[in-house]
């Protein structure tokens, strides 16, 4: 059981070394399509969706809170997807996402700037110009995005286990060096504890869910944090009287043993629905 992250630029060949792969290991593909696809099922509607997918939401965006429903149900599609076993994660900020889970390796594909343009070209049927106009758009969509929601650095080759130049190899060829690097990386014990790393995660979601938006408790900002069983709430309520409530929700959750409030109380708070 392992989950591999794939981070990637424009043209970098991200979408057909994670097919590859895929397909030779057999791991389920998480790309853009099973995620559209899973967030539609949780009622975030596509235009959404497009507001918020692999880019930094714009000023009032970036306010609303649907700018935390769709992190909410971004999350728990992804973890809900890889608590099952194997998984290759396309995007979406799974490098973020997936950060410190034990049984996880994240990738990272770039190429130089001259083989990008020639790729876009070649995809689009456009000039140079048109290209690197492309090329620089989702650069700077994908900067922000990581940078927005999850304060890391797409770029920074430190935040990753392997970064690879696609225009030195072949799509085979990239895939296979990606799965020997998973078989020398993930052993037993790391499958282990990656698994239950991911039960506590996705235990931690399904306490959100249960709180903000089956019961609708005014909770604002709310995070669950936890390990075997035992879950922490963290976020902003106007009274003691919702702590309490959300308390009482996330004990109802099954496979939560124990529920504590670190929830700070400010009277007079406020958010744009």
């Amino acid at each position: 059981m392992a989950i591999i992250t794939i981070a990637r630029e424009i043209a970098s060949l991200g979408e057909e070394v994670a097919r590859e792969l895929s397909r030779v290991t057999g791991y389920r593909l998480v790309d853009r399509e099973f995620l559209e696809k899973r967030l539609g099922e949780f009622g975030v509607s596509s235009d959404k969706r497009q507001k918020y997918d692999e880019k930094k939401p714009g000023f009032w965006a970036s306010l609303s809170q649907e700018r935390d429903d769709y992190l909410h149900y971004l999350k728990t599609a992804m973890f809900e997807e890889c608590v099952g076993g194997t998984c290759i994660i396309v995007g979406r900020g799974g490098v973020a996402v997936f950060k410190g889970v034990p049984n996880t390796l994240a990738v990272r594909l770039v190429a130089p700037l001259a083989v990008r343009i020639e790729r876009v070209m070649r995809f689009y049927s456009c000039d140079e110009r048109h290209a690197l106009q492309i090329l620089e758009q989702s650069d700077h969509d994908r900067i922000g995005f990581h940078k927005y929601f999850f304060s890391l650095d797409w770029r920074d080759s430190r935040e990753y286990d392997l970064v690879i130049n696609t225009a030195r190899s072949d799509v085979s060829r990239i895939a296979a060096a990606i799965d020997s690097v998973r078989s020398l990386t993930v052993d037993k014990e790391r499958e282990e504890a990656g698994r239950l790393c991911l039960s506590d995660l996705l235990l931690c979601q399904t306490v959100v869910t249960e709180i903000v938006y089956l019961r609708r408790v005014p909770v604002h900002f709310l995070e669950a944090t936890g390990e075997g069983g035992r879950v922490v709430l963290h976020g902003v309520a106007n009274t003691q009287a919702a702590i309490d409530a959300a308390l009482a929700a996330a004990r109802s959750v099954k496979g939560v043993v124990e529920a504590e409030s670190a929830i700070q109380v400010v009277q007079e708070f406020t958010v744009m629905p």
